[in-house]
């Protein structure tokens, strides 16, 4: 095939001239994705781990930390319940989390000092303050480059999709997660698993042919070395979009409708239901990201709705790991950037509050019905056994297998995975 100098100048570089499904174009890629071959390495592991982020900020109040005994502008309407462990109360909202204590363990008393958002999430979800000069890597993304992809899927995937905070930050694109979509949308497909409407998959293996033809052309006009590099990644995005074991992994539609009710027809029950699938199938790390937490302004209404989705999906994903043998070998997470402030607002809603806040852990060496730490009367402030972010990060990374004193280099200096955290032993007796 003959290209001409001409049609080379409006195609700025291949993925704007030709793609294997919608692989080609903007965002996250799954060529750029599996363009590693660092990202096949086996870990000395193998564990999984499930995230369930929080965003906006849930309230310790109104969920694992309720304060029945405090004034009503404190407490809110929301009566405190038993849960499977004596002594220990949770909010009337987590009923189905209350009965399963004892298969995770609840920290109230973790603190920070950011109160925005975005910055705040990424601290959480990292381990390490945001600066100014770089941005620290999500989780997911330095499991991703310290062990790689799994049986041919990508090992790091955002539902529905990466938020402002999950990414690798100055590890690099290449180890930000695969965008799946929302699973409890109608008629849902992961797009970049789908060739578009028409196309076969003769038609994609043609058009792969003529990326080859363009190849040769790159190199005889610019002799980049990296071209030489690239027909691998796009073989690995055709290998992918072409896998029955990755479709299979990624279409929810198998599950019984029995199995999808129990989750909870939500983006969280749907996305949490999404995240057993894959990892059961090799994915390394899956983030759902569940929003709606952020209520300045009628508090109670908001927090009865977030919350009630989050219940069901989160105690049902630890049935159905733990039936399917799979919660020794996954570590779950429930996050958030920070907590609410004590007392009700003029508005009857809750403001940004990092002093004290409440995360959950489940699976692998996490011991269940454990509760680390205690908050102030009001909940305003850590009591007993403060955690911080970091040594939460620290937890999590010798948890998964990883060094958290490893470092990183960027901007020219070393960075540690985990800024100078502690284990946080009492989750393991």
């Amino acid at each position: 095939m003959r290209i001409a100098p001409s049609d080379l100048k409006c195609c700025q570089g291949r993925r704007d001239f030709i793609k294997i499904g919608t692989m080609g174009l903007g965002g996250i890629t799954l060529a750029s994705l599996l363009r590693d071959q660092k990202l096949f390495a086996s870990p000395a592991k193998d564990l999984n781990c499930i995230v369930l982020f929080q965003l906006g900020g849930n309230s310790q109040v109104d969920t694992f930390d309720p304060k029945p005994e405090a004034p009503p502008e404190v407490r809110g309407s929301f009566k405190a319940i038993k849960t499977a462990v004596p002594g220990i109360y949770f909010s009337e909202l987590l009923p189905e989390s209350a009965a399963r204590l004892r298969k995770f363990a609840v920290i109230r008393s973790m603190h920070g000092d950011d109160a925005i958002h975005e910055s705040a999430q990424q601290y959480v979800i990292s381990g390490t303050k945001r600066r100014n000069d770089l941005v620290h890597p999500a989780l997911g993304s330095v499991v991703t480059h310290e062990w790689g992809a799994k049986n041919g899927l990508p090992p790091y995937v955002a539902v529905p999709s990466m938020s402002r905070s999950g990414g690798a930050g100055f590890l690099g694109s290449l180890y930000d997660p695969f965008n799946a979509g929302d699973p409890n949308a109608k008629n849902f497909s992961v797009k970049d698993l789908t060739l578009p409407l028409g196309m076969k998959l003769e038609q994609a293996q043609a058009r792969a042919e003529l990326l080859k033809a363009l190849d040769l052309r790159f190199r005889q006009v610019e002799r980049a070395g990296l071209l030489e590099r690239m027909d691998e990644f796009y073989q690995k995005a055709y290998d992918l979009v072409s896998s029955p074991a990755a479709k299979k992994a990624f279409d929810i539609a198998e599950e019984s409708e029995k199995t999808r009710d129990s989750y909870g027809r939500t983006a969280v029950g749907q996305g949490a239901l999404l995240a057993r699938r894959l990892v059961e199938s090799g994915v390394r790390v899956v983030t759902v990201f569940h929003g709606g937490y952020d209520t300045h302004t009628e508090n109670e209404p908001g927090m009865k709705k977030v919350n009630t989705e989050f219940d069901r999906a989160f105690a049902t994903l630890l049935d159905d790991l733990e039936s399917r043998g799979l919660l020794e070998t996954t570590l779950v997470l429930v996050l958030t950037e920070f907590g609410r402030t004590p007392r009700l607002n003029n508005y009857a809603g809750r403001d940004h509050w990092p002093r004290s806040f409440s995360v959950a852990l489940a699976g692998v060496e996490i011991s269940g019905g454990v509760v680390v730490g205690s908050t102030t009367p009001t909940a305003s402030d850590p009591k007993d056994d403060p955690v911080s972010v970091e040594d939460l990060a620290f937890t999590v990374y010798k948890v998964l297998g990883i060094d958290p004193n490893k470092e990183f280099h960027a901007n020219g200096r070393p960075i540690k995975i985990a800024n100078n955290g502690k284990l946080i032993g009492a989750l393991f007796t």
